[in-house]
């Protein structure tokens, strides 16, 4: 039997399909590219991983030296393992990038968006001046302390050190309990 946990992160892994972040996906490799796609499903579009190599060769030109254009279906799933190890070498986290499968027999669209996603937050780190996909990432903004300011700072007690006006968890019990008031 699972857990509530488990059910909750069920759900959240393997949530519904967002036809705007797909559209939205599409139209960012449009822009990349800047071709035309061709008409078709999100996932079919996608399927055979020759506009996946194009995408990654255009953010890192020579990614993926050798593109299968039509085959054996092996064959159309070595690029899409290709494009993985392309963006996986660009910085995509492991975590974030797609099984072959996911894509290829349909099994995991949201993952493949979510791993496209991904491309487009790293493409900012690098050199890249062209559209962008997702949310800007933070810039680092590093901060330096005199030692008078930490030496100041030392003598005051916040919330977090257990000073809350008097207030206390004593007699609550143990966990689990409700306060009886």
């Amino acid at each position: 039997m699972q857990t509530p946990a488990a059910r909750t992160a069920a759900r959240c892994l393997f949530a519904g399909r967002n036809k705007e972040q797909e559209t939205e996906v599409l139209a960012w490799i449009e822009a990349v590219l800047g071709e035309k796609l061709p008409p078709g499903n999100y996932e079919d579009i996608l399927r055979d991983g020759v506009i996946l190599c194009n995408l990654i060769n255009k953010l890192a030109p020579g990614s993926v030296k050798k593109i299968q254009t039509k085959g054996t279906n092996f064959q159309l799933m070595e690029n899409i393992q290709r494009f993985q190890a392309a963006i996986k070498a660009y910085g995509v986290p492991q975590e974030e990038i797609f099984q072959t499968a996911d894509l290829f027999e349909r099994r995991n669209i949201p993952q493949v968006t979510l791993c496209l996603y991904a491309l487009g937050r790293i493409t900012q780190k690098h050199e890249w001046t062209g559209p962008s996909l997702g949310p800007k990432m933070a810039d680092e903004n590093k901060r330096t302390f005199s030692e008078d300011q930490l030496r100041a700072s030392e003598g005051h007690l916040n919330l977090q050190m257990g000073y809350n006006k008097g207030a206390s968890q004593a007699g609550h019990g143990g966990f689990g309990n409700t306060r009886h008031m």
